[in-house]
C-alpha cells in the first residue's frame, strides 16, 4: 500500500450529492475538502444524472483520488426513491470507473459503525464525530457532505481488511462480479 493516497467519499443523491476528500499519509488522515452538489433546481432527472457524472469526473480530475468509497443505497419502503438513488450511485460509479479509480461500496450502517461505533447513529452524531476526528472548524448546514466524508473515513478504517464490501477496479471487474445484473 502506498504511503500517501487520496480517498474520495460520495453520498449519492438526486437532490443533494455529498462528497468529502481525505488524504492519507502513512497511517494518518488529513481532511482535504467536503462539499455538496445541489440538484434541486433541475427538474429533468436525466440532466441531474449528467451533472452528477460530470461533477464526479471533475472531482477525480482535480484531486486525483486513488480510491473512491461510496455509500450503497439502503433498502427502504419507497421503491421510486431507491431507484433514483441507485441511478445516482451508478452514475457516480461509472464516472470513477471511466477514470479507472477503484470503487468500494459501504452500507450506511457500516459507515455509521466505523465512524461512531453505532450502526444506528444519526447524521448529526456522524457529523460531530467527524468534526472531532478531523478537526473541522464548523459543520455544513446540510449533512450530505459529511456523509460523503464519512464514506471516505470508513474506507480508510477498513483498508487492509479482507472483507470491505464490493470493490471494483474497472469495467472488467464490475462485469465479472455482476453477471446477473447485466443479463449474463
Amino acid at each position: 500500500m502506498k504511503n500517501e493516497r487520496i480517498i474520495l467519499g460520495i453520498d449519492p443523491g438526486t437532490t443533494i450529492m455529498g462528497f468529502g476528500l481525505i488524504k492519507v499519509v502513512n497511517k494518518k488522515m488529513e481532511f482535504l475538502q467536503l462539499n455538496e452538489l445541489l440538484l434541486q433546481k433541475y427538474t429533468d432527472p436525466y440532466i441531474k444524472l449528467k451533472i452528477i457524472f460530470e461533477r464526479t469526473v471533475e472531482l477525480i480530475d482535480t484531486f486525483h483520488p486513488d480510491e473512491i468509497a461510496i455509500e450503497a443505497p439502503f433498502f427502504g419502503k419507497n421503491v421510486q426513491s431507491m431507484l433514483k438513488l441507485g441511478r445516482a450511485q451508478g452514475v457516480a460509479m461509472a464516472a470513477g470507473l471511466s477514470r479507472e479509480v477503484p470503487i468500494t461500496e459501504y452500507l450506511p450502517k457500516k459507515i455509521k459503525m466505523a465512524i461512531t461505533g453505532n450502526g444506528n447513529a444519526s447524521k448529526e452524531q456522524v457529523a460531530k464525530m467527524l468534526q472531532s476526528l478531523l478537526g473541522l472548524k464548523e459543520l455544513p448546514k446540510n449533512l450530505d457532505s459529511t456523509d460523503g466524508l464519512a464514506a471516505a473515513v470508513c474506507h480508510f478504517y477498513n483498508s487492509g481488511k479482507v472483507e470491505i464490501g464490493k470493490s471494483y477496479t474497472g469495467w472488467d471487474s464490475f462485469v465479472k462480479q455482476n453477471p446477473k445484473k447485466l443479463g449474463r
